[in-house]
């Protein structure tokens, strides 16, 4: 078997971007403080509860001149839908330093976990910011239409906040946008 060696970063093309998976177990601590510090300044409102959700699963690292400068993760959770609960690959934590953006590290990130979406989970899913739809939405993921609930202690309870904010990337099942969606139960933001 002949192995393509990974190109250095001498020889990557110009405006390429290297993208590491790692699954949060072959982490070191250091990487994950410097992804929860980054993922807090990206974001006014992050909390606790945000940065466990991004925990668990696979995490996509840019770094630029060993400095990380790029998050994004999934992870999975069950979903229901049509009667079956669907295996999800749920996409947490996606963000990119400020002084970086536009330079298409979203983008590749996103291409690396969009590629274990397809190959290990029925679909993905995401809850996107206002801000972050069209971006979502010219990779292929498509705007949930239907009513979005999540599977509580006390039972499946809707989640109208969440409509017009989610996101599903199709892989091997049929889905019907227009239908209900039921998240899995965690702690803060179920969706």
């Amino acid at each position: 078997m002949t192995r393509t060696p990974t190109p250095t970063p001498a020889e990557r093309p110009a405006g390429t971007t290297e993208v590491r998976l790692a699954h949060t177990a072959d982490l070191d601590a250091a990487t994950l403080t410097a992804a929860r510090i980054l993922l807090y300044d990206v974001f006014d409102d992050m909390t606790a509860e945000d940065w466990e959700h991004a925990l668990g699963g696979l995490h996509a690292l840019v770094h630029e001149e060993g400095e990380l400068i790029g998050h994004a993760a999934v992870v999975q959770r069950r979903l229901l839908h049509n009667g079956r609960a669907l295996r999800c690959g749920y996409v947490e934590g996606v963000g990119v330093r400020a002084d970086r953006r536009g330079r298409g590290h979203g983008a590749a990130m996103m291409a690396a976990l969009e590629r274990v979406i397809h190959n290990a989970y029925d679909l993905g899913a995401l809850g996107a910011a206002d801000n972050a739809a069209t971006f979502y939405a010219t990779r292929g993921w498509q705007l949930w239409r239907g009513p979005s609930s999540a599977l509580t202690p006390d039972g499946v309870q809707r989640t109208p906040d969440e409509d017009g904010a989610l996101y599903v990337l199709a892989t091997s099942v049929s889905l019907d946008l227009g239908g209900d969606l039921t998240c899995d139960w965690r702690e803060g933001d179920v969706w």
